[in-house]
């Protein structure tokens, strides 16, 4: 690899979502895509990520996985591209970025397996209830154009990717708040690249 900067994906994981804050930041990176049984479960890449899961990073011999975790990185690393939060904005990304994260991920995993927690369980879990953790997402996405406030940041490019593939799938309601968050994402031109770079429509350029 010729980059300091390598992605690890798959174009049907989470993956697409690291991709797309790549797109953003504007950042030369190279791709690698694992195949689910054969070279994601290998040593090689074992010894980045222990867990096989994609997508990782590596960035100058430094790895970072979890796909919150590389937006949040790569919007520090990055700043020209300004997707890290202003001071007044810093609440609301870290609240919702967590969020996305944690409990909403946790209940909408939990609706697709079909796991719906008892009363005395929701007080164990993150989420509470389902209805409530997507409502919370509802009301917020509805406050303002991006989740913390006027301008896009690394924040919505993880709770936008969550909310588009869940509405996709009929996991998450496709309600007027939701959609209109999602359009404005959709639009973005590092989306509709990074789109294309992972279905195979444009090729990929290695990095000098």
């Amino acid at each position: 690899m010729t980059s300091e900067l390598t992605l690890y994906t798959n174009p049907q994981s989470r993956g697409r979502i690291a991709r797309w804050m790549l797109e953003e930041t504007g950042a030369a990176y190279d791709a690698v895509v694992l195949d689910y049984g054969t070279t994601m479960v290998a040593a090689e890449y074992r010894a980045i990520n222990p867990m096989m899961k994609v997508p990782a990073i590596v960035h100058g011999g430094r790895i970072v996985t979890e796909t919150a975790a590389i937006c949040a990185y790569l919007a520090d690393t990055f700043p020209d591209a300004e997707l890290s939060p202003l001071p007044q904005e810093r609440a609301d990304y870290y609240r919702w970025l967590f969020f996305a994260a944690g409990p909403l991920e946790a209940a909408i995993t939990n609706r697709a397996m079909n796991v719906t927690p008892t009363p005395e369980q929701r007080r164990m879990a993150g989420y509470g209830d389902f209805d409530r953790a997507v409502g919370v997402v509802e009301q917020a996405v509805a406050r303002h154009p991006y989740i913390a406030g006027e301008r896009f940041t690394a924040a919505d490019v993880y709770l936008g990717s969550q909310l588009m593939w869940f509405t996709r799938f009929g996991l998450v309601p496709s309600t007027d708040a939701i959609m209109a968050y999602i359009d404005r994402l959709a639009a973005r031109p590092a989306h509709v690249r990074a789109g294309a770079l992972d279905d195979g429509t444009l090729p990929e350029v290695a990095a000098d």
